[in-house]
């Protein structure tokens, strides 16, 4: 990598990586919440829907806070059948009161059995994986388990490497529960990931940054196109300026992307 690069990749984390990101973010949804369950499921839902323009992406996340009383974690323990029918007009883009329906669903049951939603992604996977693309492929497995509940068309918003997605927005999602600092972006409630594992959200935006820099070869990655490939040679490019914690430059390269920088 050019020094210059690596020297640039730096200065943007410094610039970005800070409270001052949150309020224009997703990230600044699960930031409404102390409680770990609650972080856990806004920090999800916030992931998951982060598709399109910011601006409606965080009115729809609140939206969703409102229909679960201000309360995600005590609504999805304790609602009754009755309180379900609130989300029935609930969209976003391709996202409907379906997928919401069965998101309540999963979630009530999955924390009847768990405490946190950590367990989702590791039960049943090499703690010493290179990267989280196995728990990736497990929490997909365990979320779209075919049963009487599940309704095929919400598998689409549950990206897996197995169809080789590139995983953007789980990983966004496991970039704030595993990334440790003291920067106060990044939650790092979990700890049976390592920051090590992860691998970069990939987008258009970043990937057309990251092709601009250098830190993709255009004859092997498409810069239209960015999947989990794509995703991983980004991220091992990435660990040549920081093997335990890649991910961190998801700060400079989205910062540089948005802002229009380059």
């Amino acid at each position: 990598m050019r020094a210059e690069v690596a020297d640039l990749l730096n200065r943007k984390v410094d610039q970005y990586n800070g409270p001052s990101f949150i309020e224009r973010d997703p990230v600044s949804i699960p930031h409404k919440f102390t409680v770990r369950q609650d972080i856990e499921i806004m920090g999800f839902w916030a992931a998951v829907l982060a598709w399109g323009q910011r601006p409606v992406i965080l009115r729809k996340t609140a939206e969703l806070i409102d229909l679960m009383d201000g309360s995600p974690y005590e609504f999805i323990r304790t609602h009754q059948e009755s309180d379900l029918k609130r989300f029935l007009d609930f969209k976003h883009r391709t996202f409907n009161a379906t997928d919401a329906l069965y998101f309540i669903h999963f979630f009530r049951e999955y924390y009847l059995q768990h405490n946190s939603l950590e367990d989702a992604f590791v039960q049943g996977v090499d703690p010493n994986a290179e990267t989280v693309g196995p728990a990736l492929m497990a929490f997909h497995d365990r979320f779209c388990a075919e049963s009487e509940y599940f309704p095929a068309r919400t598998r689409k918003h549950i990206a897996t490497p197995a169809r080789n997605s590139s995983c953007k927005r789980l990983l966004m999602f496991l970039r704030w529960m595993v990334r440790q600092d003291d920067k106060g972006v990044d939650f790092g409630l979990w700890s049976r990931l390592k920051p090590s594992q992860l691998v970069i959200p990939i987008d258009v935006h970043v990937n057309r940054v990251a092709h601009r820099l250098g830190l993709l070869d255009s004859r092997t990655d498409q810069p239209a196109s960015p999947d989990w490939k794509t995703a991983l040679r980004l991220t091992e490019t990435l660990r040549e300026l920081d093997p335990n914690d890649p991910v961190r430059y998801d700060f400079a390269l989205f910062g540089l992307g948005v802002e229009g920088e380059l």
